[in-house]
């Protein structure tokens, strides 16, 4: 496909910068997160700060790494997925973010909780059982783990802050809560999942409890002006593209702004293509609904710079070059703020400055390869 994308209208788009609370961001290209299972007992290693760290110098103004486990022992499904606990592991952490930071660019940890999406057995702790509101994996039926009591209700609000206080600590420029995809927030927040009858389930409000708690208890472990990001989504992981948790503005409103009360300084809307409308009456799409309905900053995501669904490259397709004209008018009108690029970065380091420099003959394919390298 031939893109048409005028060189010096994307640069001057996307390199304005601009401030999340007290982080300024230097333009506005935001590396996705993308489990990647590269380190080794939790520990991420000098390829993963290399890995990040070449996206930077190449011109991505923000990245938000990976999911990695919050402390809690029922929070991850893999022992090679990232954790933000433990000596080593944060300590390989700090040297991610010193890297980024050495090549220009920021960079927030995504902290992370699975929740019924566990399997029973799996590591790190095997021995530990999944958990949830009300026990129930995204298909409705009821899984091998427990739905939460009080006090893991406690535990797991206590990791999110921990994790959060440690992240400023070793030098991170704020944190993501990964509050998307039919993972642990999430499955509060769906009424698919959430069967609860007290406080933490009910209407839209009452589901929405416990992730702004969780909001909550990290605003009070950071520093004010340290940035809270919260990524949300309607669709599921495992392919279930039709859940909502809102059919409407009025809906969505319900569920975002006790997130905004609580602290949430921006929110990162996931979807599958960013250019389609999120409901009916209007050309927005979901970052856009989430800055209209809060004043917050909206981070956008799905499918940038590619033709074709995110997902299917999970699947192993591959996917053509896109012009990303349609993204720059939704900048320039301010829709959004953000825009969060995915497999193209993946495919390609140097994506970033290859747009900003307009250097778009440069761009290449998709290749499902990529998703097996750490390059």
């Amino acid at each position: 496909m031939t893109v048409t994308t005028s060189a010096s209208r994307a640069g001057k788009v996307l390199s304005r910068p601009i401030t999340i609370n007290g982080l300024t961001v230097p333009n506005r290209i935001v590396m996705a997160p993308m489990t990647r299972l590269f380190s080794p007992d939790g520990i991420p290693g000098t390829d993963v700060a290399s890995y990040y760290a070449r996206r930077a110098a190449a011109g991505v103004g923000l990245i938000v790494a990976e999911g990695t486990y919050v402390g809690h022992h029922s929070a991850g499904e893999s022992d090679r997925a990232p954790r933000f606990h433990g000596v080593e592991q944060l300590a390989g952490w700090a040297q991610v973010a010193d890297a980024v930071h050495a090549a220009g660019g920021t960079i927030v940890p995504q902290l992370h909780h699975v929740g019924m999406v566990r399997q029973q057995g799996t590591p790190p702790y095997p021995d530990a059982p999944a958990v949830g509101p009300s026990g129930l994996r995204l298909d409705g039926t009821e899984g091998t783990g427990k739905a939460m009591t009080r006090k893991d209700l406690d535990d797991v609000i206590g990791a999110f802050a921990e994790a959060a206080a440690a992240a400023e600590r070793i030098g991170f420029d704020g944190v993501e809560l990964h509050g998307a995809h039919g993972y642990l927030i999430d499955q509060f927040l769906w009424a698919g999942t959430n069967r609860r009858t007290d406080a933490y389930g009910g209407d839209r409000g009452a589901r929405t409890r416990f992730a702004a708690e969780i909001v909550a208890a990290v605003r009070e472990r950071v520093s004010p002006s340290f940035p809270v990001i919260f990524r949300y989504s309607q669709w599921k992981s495992g392919h279930n593209y039709d859940a909502r948790l809102a059919n409407t503005p009025e809906e969505l409103e319900a569920v975002l702004a006790p997130l905004a009360a609580a602290g949430v300084d921006a929110f990162h809307a996931s979807t599958r293509r960013y250019w389609v409308p999120e409901f009916d009456g209007s050309g927005l799409n979901l970052a856009g609904w989430s800055k209209k309905l809060t004043g917050k900053p909206a981070i956008t995501v799905g499918s940038v710079g590619l033709d074709g669904d995110f997902i299917r490259g999970f699947l192993g397709e591959g996917a053509p070059v896109k012009s990303l004209d349609n993204l720059l008018d939704r900048l320039e009108a301010e829709e959004f703020d953000l825009v969060a690029v995915g497999r193209a970065l993946l495919q390609d380091p140097d994506w970033a400055a290859k747009v900003l420099d307009g250097r778009f003959g440069e761009l290449s394919a998709y290749d499902p390869a990529a998703m097996k390298t750490l390059s």
